[in-house]
């Protein structure tokens, strides 16, 4: 499996995370043009985890998003559903307690976390709106939620240039760093075809969450979204 098709059918999602879980991480800073350890930051920051904390880390990858949850003294389960990924990130981190999970179907009991998060993932769920509710329902009564994604940039200028970016350099740079080229041809189509950050806040409030808000990074490329639990 080289990419996943745009109805995001689950089996080839995770088939094509697989594929590129070895060099994942790497080829995703050079893609970004280094950004994502700062997106990483800025969100860890926004989670503000604290010891005795249980986080829920959902399309974890590799641990990258976890390891600094851990490092604050957070209870973090890293979860993904790429076997691939899951071995990566076993080898790399392995004093992380990485669980395969399906979004739509968590295998979790309800009210388990004190937060949760999910960091470039939501957009590649099958289904949006019931990954949103699982999440729901396995966080605390106040819990909380945060949600980092691509988004969209709010100046329109800019919002030229990295859509042009997206659809043509971001290609041309997988080619020739990344062993699954295709695969990043998905996600630059999977970020196009993303709701802008006033609409993630509108279907986060329809699965059930209060008191959405969102912080922008990098001009709106990628946005953070925290929502509580009532």
């Amino acid at each position: 499996m080289s990419r996943a098709s745009m109805d995001k059918n689950p089996d080839e999602v995770a088939a094509m995370f697989d594929g590129v879980a070895k060099r994942y991480d790497l080829v995703n800073d050079l893609l970004s043009l280094g950004q994502t350890k700062a997106w990483r930051r800025a969100t860890t920051k926004i989670i503000g985890p604290k010891p005795g904390m249980k986080i829920l880390d959902l399309a974890a990858g590799t641990g990258s998003s976890s390891e600094p949850l851990a490092a604050a003294g957070a209870d973090v389960i890293p979860a993904d559903f790429s076997d691939g990924m899951l071995a990566a990130g076993r080898k790399a981190r392995p004093h992380l307690a990485f669980t395969k999970a399906d979004a739509l179907n968590l295998p979790f009991k309800e009210g388990e976390f004190d937060l949760v998060t999910i960091s470039f993932g939501l957009r590649n769920t099958a289904d949006i709106d019931l990954a949103l509710a699982q999440l729901l329902r396995v966080t605390k009564s106040g819990g909380q939620l945060v949600v980092c994604e691509f988004s969209s940039p709010t100046w329109a200028p800019f919002r030229t240039i990295y859509t042009n970016y997206l659809m043509r350099a971001l290609p041309w740079v997988a080619r020739k760093t990344s062993s699954n080229p295709d695969a990043y041809i998905y996600l630059a189509e999977s970020i196009r075809a993303w709701p802008d950050q006033k609409a993630l806040a509108a279907r986060i409030a329809a699965a059930g969450w209060s008191g959405v808000s969102w912080t922008n990074l990098t001009g709106g490329v990628v946005a953070v979204h925290k929502a509580t639990k009532a």
